[in-house]
């Protein structure tokens, strides 16, 4: 029950403190922003009994909307190939919006290049599976992406390039 001495405030808000507000992350959406499925090869490739070597990259991309908002995109490539016959390609890039509220700004960028991408990959995923077997293939079935590591990866490798720049000359 509030205070009514000090007008319905409760005591951290009368000392002039905010109330702490909780921190939230909601997907407002996702979608299939890009699809790409290429067999050059067919008919003959699907008569293979071989399998193919597989192979395949995974990046995360983030492109600000507005100041809670965010658009996420998963981009997955994978090919099979058999020596230098491409077998198939994939392309896929599967984005998602995402509000993001009260989020310290020492976390907004791991929360958008870990967590933001973790809950898009199981869908994207799937659409990845849905297009090899549509194309003729068994569904490719990607293995879970440690994200915590790709967003590791990612941050020394700008600090490597950030380090690697030379500074502003001086006379």
């Amino acid at each position: 029950m509030a205070d009514e001495s000090n007008g319905g405030q409760t005591a951290g808000q009368a000392e002039g403190q905010p109330e702490a507000q909780a921190a939230s992350l909601r997907v407002l959406g996702q979608y299939v922003k890009d699809l790409s499925f290429e067999s050059p090869g067919a008919p003959g490739t699907l008569q293979r009994t071989k399998a193919p070597k597989i192979g395949i990259s995974v990046g995360v991309q983030v492109n600000p909307i507005n100041e809670e908002n965010v658009e996420v995109e998963l981009k997955i490539e994978a090919s099979g190939k058999d020596g230098e016959t491409t077998v198939f390609a994939v392309e896929l890039v599967y984005a998602g919006i995402f509000q993001m509220q009260n989020i310290p700004q020492e976390n907004f960028q791991a929360l958008t290049m870990v967590e933001c991408p973790r809950l898009l990959f199981p869908f994207a995923r799937q659409v990845v599976a849905d297009a090899t077997r549509n194309g003729g293939f068994p569904p490719l079935m990607i293995d879970p992406i440690d994200f915590v590591t790709l967003f590791r990866q990612q941050v020394a490798a700008a600090q490597q390039g950030a380090a690697a720049q030379p500074g502003p000359a001086s006379n």
